[in-house]
């Protein structure tokens, strides 16, 4: 690692690999000996062209998207994407599908209603969101233009890992776990979700869409949120977030020379799985996750002293293991173990929470 990085633990703007920070600083001030900096550079120029059409052909292939697939760069983040969906692919007179599984599914919901009818297919509300409803629970009708998921919940820890395609198109804000395992892209209609976690910095959204989705986008739709006009612009259709693009870019080049998505999804796995292994063994520390349920991005742990929790705070970031803060909604630790987290970082975060449960009980 190294030497002044620390282990950045953080939900999002989440930690980036440092080889791609240092390729971005030795770039910065001078892109490929042009004497400007990449975040000078106009988006219409032939330079920055190729930087677009590179990144949207390596994300294409680490994810294997077909050719009927539009891959759309945005603006806004996920959040934007709340409202541009129901824009593009419902009407004020139609009906969708939403699966509430917590935080993040809930304002997808509420920002949904604004522009059409909503529909609760299912929800582990009951349950404290301790899991996500079964598939096999969804309750869909063909009358329905879409049914949408949020696939990984970043603040409750809640994950569902395997989707069958349905006979409605499945929309699914995939901006926590995108790129850190195997995804079946036409089990979808559309996926979205916000480059800050596991693709570049904040600022940038993704949309793949099949392309037979486009072109029914409500009379009111924004132009710069109108899925069609997207891509038939290149995802120009006006001045995008190019320098969170270019980074992006980086990042792609760096998974694909990491093996791509397979690869990193088995060092993910294992990750996990040792933190888990962790909490699960211990007295000390808890997680309230169904198992079959749980994130392999994002695992949230409670004390069992909650009157530690500053104390735990304070010695982890001391210990340089930083951003282990839960969501206030939620309350306790999580720790956000994207694909830029090496091993060595849950190693070295496992073995201070043994230190510290040793050293207060």
């Amino acid at each position: 690692m190294h030497s002044i990085r620390k282990y950045n633990f953080g939900a999002g703007p989440a930690t980036l690999p440092t080889s791609v920070l240092e390729e971005v600083k030795e770039e910065l001030l001078d892109w490929k000996g042009r004497g400007l900096s990449v975040l000078e550079i106009s988006h219409r120029t032939d330079e920055y062209t190729e930087i677009a059409v590179e990144a949207e052909q390596d994300f294409r292939d680490l994810l294997s998207i077909p050719s009927t697939y539009a891959v759309l760069f945005t603006h806004g983040g996920a959040t934007l994407q709340n409202s541009a969906v129901p824009l593009n692919l419902s009407s004020p007179a139609g009906e969708v599908s939403y699966v509430n599984s917590g935080h993040w599914a809930r304002l997808s919901i509420e920002e949904a209603k604004k522009y059409t009818n909503v529909k609760i297919a299912a929800s582990s509300e009951e349950e404290n969101f301790s899991s996500f409803p079964p598939q096999s629970t969804w309750e869909l009708s063909d009358k329905q233009d879409y049914i949408h998921i949020t696939p990984n919940e970043t603040i409750g820890g809640i994950a569902l890992r395997k989707v069958e395609k349905e006979d409605i198109p499945i929309v699914a804000d995939f901006s926590s776990s995108i790129l850190s395992e195997y995804v079946d892209i036409e089990s979808f209609g559309l996926l979205y979700g916000g480059a800050q976690k596991n693709i570049g910095p904040a600022g940038l959204g993704f949309v793949i869409v099949d392309k037979e989705l486009l072109g029914s986008a409500q009379e009111t739709t924004p132009s710069p949120m109108n899925y069609f006009k997207l891509d038939e612009s290149s995802s120009m259709y006006n001045t995008p977030p190019t320098f969170s693009w270019y980074v992006a870019g980086k990042v792609f080049k760096w998974l694909k020379g990491k093996g791509g998505v397979k690869a990193i999804g088995q060092v993910n796995e294992r990750k996990a799985k040792k933190l888990y292994e962790f909490i699960d063994k211990s007295d000390f520390y808890s997680n309230k996750i169904e198992e079959s349920s749980r994130s392999i991005m994002n695992i949230p742990f409670l004390l069992e002293k909650e009157e530690l929790n500053s104390k735990f705070l304070t010695d982890s970031f001391n210990n340089g293991l930083l951003a282990l803060k839960g969501h206030r909604s939620v309350g306790g630790m999580r720790a956000s173990i994207y694909n830029a987290m090496p091993e060595e970082g849950v190693d070295a975060l496992i073995e201070f929470m043994k230190l510290f449960e040793k050293e207060n009980l």
